[in-house]
């Protein structure tokens, strides 16, 4: 695979990471043929995990829309509720 990708951190850069993915694995970029059977599970393991990061930020921004409080969307998530805030919020 062409180019090293630094590991996303926040969100958004998970997000856009998502976005690059899915461009890659449909681009000429993405070849499976010339990769082993791990590289190919990672690859597809990274992409599976940026799509349900995608899922978690749209069910958190439709719970607070509810005005459910950060406390609650840290323990549904296993974390804190400030973690969760800083996290996910806008």
């Amino acid at each position: 695979m062409k180019g090293v990708m630094t590991m996303p951190r926040t969100v958004d850069e998970i997000l856009a990471h998502a976005e690059e993915l899915a461009d890659r694995f449909e681009s000429d970029d993405f070849d499976a043929d010339m990769m082993t059977p791990a590289e190919y599970e990672l690859a597809c393991a990274a992409r599976e995990r940026a799509a349900v990061e995608v899922r978690v930020r749209n069910a958190v921004t439709a719970l607070r829309g509810t005005g459910v409080p950060w406390a609650r969307v840290g323990e549904l998530i296993g974390t804190s509720g400030e973690a969760a805030r800083q996290r996910y919020s806008a």
